[in-house]
C-alpha cells in the first residue's frame, strides 16, 4: 500500500463539494465583526469566538500597530534565548494577577499551550482522566506526553470517579476538564471534579478558553464563576477568543511554572508570540478589566438568543453561556441548512461527528457582546424562516 493511498481514498470533502454542501474555507473581506463581508456579501457573523468584541476596539488595534513599529513584527527566536520582551512579561504579571494565581507563562497559539503544558507536567507513570468532550489539543497532549489516558463520558461525575478508583494508589493523576465544552456552550460540573481530586489526591486542569471573557467575575472563567480559583491546579486560556489576539496561556503556582517553563518542549522551542499580538492582548485584557459590563452583557444576549429561538419553535442544547447551538440532527440535513443560512446572510458553524455522537449533529451560534438585539432578530427571523423551509 502506497503512503498517499489514503489521501486518494479520502473522498468526504469532494463529495460535499459536488453536492454543493462544502462549509469550510469560506473567506473574509472585512474585519472580524458582528456584520462582515463575506465572499462579496453581507453576513450577520454568529459563528466567531470574538466574545465581547474586542478584535476591533481601537485601543486593542492601537496597541498592536504601535507593537509592530516599535518592535518589528516578530521575536525571531523563543523564549528560552532571545524571544522575551518585557511586554511578555507584563502581559504573564497582568494575567496572573487578574485570573488570581502566582504565576503565568504564555505559549504561541492556544492548541499548543495545552501540548506544551500537560506533555510537561504528566509522564510515563501518570494517568490523565479527560472529559470524553474536551478539545483536539488536550487529547493531543495526553499522547505527547506518555501518560495512561482514561476517559470518562461527558461530565458524567459517577463514571469520573469509578475510573478514579481503579489507578493504582500512589500513581500521578491529573483530571482535565474544558471549562466550557466549545461545542455545545455547556460549563464542566467544576465543584465535583475538585471534591473527586481531593478524594483521590489527584490535580485538576481547566481549560477555560472559551470560558475566559463568558465565565465569573468580570470574565476571570470557570474556576472564578464557582469561586474554585484557588482549588484548581492549572487554568489554560487562548488570547484567539476574548483577548482579540493569538497565542495561549498558563496560569498556576510559581513552582509549576517554573518547572514547566524548563520541560516543555513546545515553549522551549518555538519562537515567542510576536509584540503586536502580545500588545493586543493585553490591550484587550485592560478594557476587560475597566469594562466588566461587556462580560454582562454578553450573558444577556445570550439569554436573549436562547429565549428568541425557542420562542420560534427552534429546539436548541441548553447551556448558560453565549454558545447556542440548535440541533439539526443528521449530518446532510446540516450542511444543507447551513448552506441555506450562508446564501440568505448568516454564518455559523455545522458540528458534525466527531464533535458529536452521529445523529446529534448541530449549528453552533456564537454571539459577541456587540451583537445587538435588532441583529440578532434579523439573523433568528432567517434561521426561522430556512428551518421552516426545509422541514417542508
Amino acid at each position: 500500500m502506497s503512503l498517499f493511498d489514503k489521501c486518494e481514498a479520502f473522498t468526504l470533502a469532494r463529495d460535499f463539494r459536488a453536492k454543493g454542501i462544502y462549509p469550510y474555507f469560506h473567506y473574509l473581506e472585512s474585519r472580524q465583526d458582528t456584520e462582515v463581508i463575506m465572499e462579496g456579501k453581507r453576513r450577520i457573523m454568529l459563528g466567531s469566538n470574538n466574545y465581547l468584541g474586542l478584535t476591533v476596539h481601537p485601543e486593542v488595534q492601537e496597541a498592536a500597530v504601535g507593537a509592530a513599529k516599535e518592535y518589528g513584527t516578530g521575536c525571531s527566536g523563543s523564549r528560552f534565548l532571545n524571544g522575551t520582551l518585557k511586554m511578555h512579561l507584563e502581559l504573564e504579571e497582568a494575567l496572573a494577577k487578574y485570573i488570581g494565581k502566582e504565576a503565568c507563562m504564555t505559549f504561541s497559539t492556544g492548541f499548543q499551550s495545552n501540548l506544551g503544558i500537560i506533555s510537561a507536567i504528566t509522564g510515563r507513570n501518570d494517568y490523565i482522566l479527560c472529559d470524553r468532550e474536551n478539545h483536539a489539543s488536550i487529547y493531543d497532549a495526553c499522547r505527547l506526553s506518555f501518560a495512561t489516558l482514561v476517559r470518562y463520558k461527558h461530565n458524567d461525575m459517577e463514571d469520573l470517579e469509578k475510573h478514579l478508583k481503579e489507578i493504582p494508589e500512589g500513581a500521578g493523576k491529573l483530571i482535565v476538564t474544558d471549562g466550557v465544552f466549545s461545542m455545545s456552550g455547556e460549563i464542566c460540573n467544576l465543584p465535583e471534579i475538585v471534591r473527586l481530586a481531593k478524594k483521590y489526591d489527584a490535580a485538576t486542569m481547566v481549560d477555560d478558553a472559551h470560558g475566559f471573557g463568558v465565565l465569573g467575575r468580570g470574565g476571570r472563567g470557570t474556576a472564578d464563576h464557582f469561586g474554585l480559583t484557588d482549588e484548581v491546579d492549572v487554568i489554560m486560556g487562548t488570547f484567539s477568543k476574548s483577548l482579540a489576539s493569538l497565542g495561549g496561556y498558563m496560569v498556576a503556582s510559581e513552582k509549576i511554572i517554573d518547572f514547566t517553563r524548563h520541560n516543555s518542549r513546545p515553549f522551549i522551542f518555538s519562537a515567542s508570540i510576536p509584540p503586536a499580538q502580545c500588545a493586543a492582548a493585553a490591550a484587550a485584557l485592560s478594557v476587560i478589566e475597566r469594562e466588566p459590563e461587556r462580560v454582562e452583557r454578553l450573558r444577556d444576549l445570550g439569554a436573549y438568543m436562547r429565549e428568541g429561538l425557542k420562542k420560534r419553535g427552534i429546539k436548541i442544547k441548553e447551556a448558560e453561556t453565549p454558545i447556542v447551538p440548535i440541533y439539526t440532527y443528521e449530518m446532510e440535513d446540516t450542511l444543507i441548512i447551513n448552506k441555506m443560512l450562508y446564501e440568505k446572510g448568516v454564518f455559523v458553524n455545522p458540528v458534525l461527528p466527531p464533535a458529536t455522537p452521529p445523529g446529534e449533529c448541530l449549528l453552533r451560534t456564537s454571539l459577541m457582546a456587540t451583537h445587538t438585539e435588532a441583529l440578532l432578530d434579523e439573523a433568528m427571523d432567517i434561521i426561522k424562516e430556512v428551518m421552516d423551509s426545509y422541514a417542508r
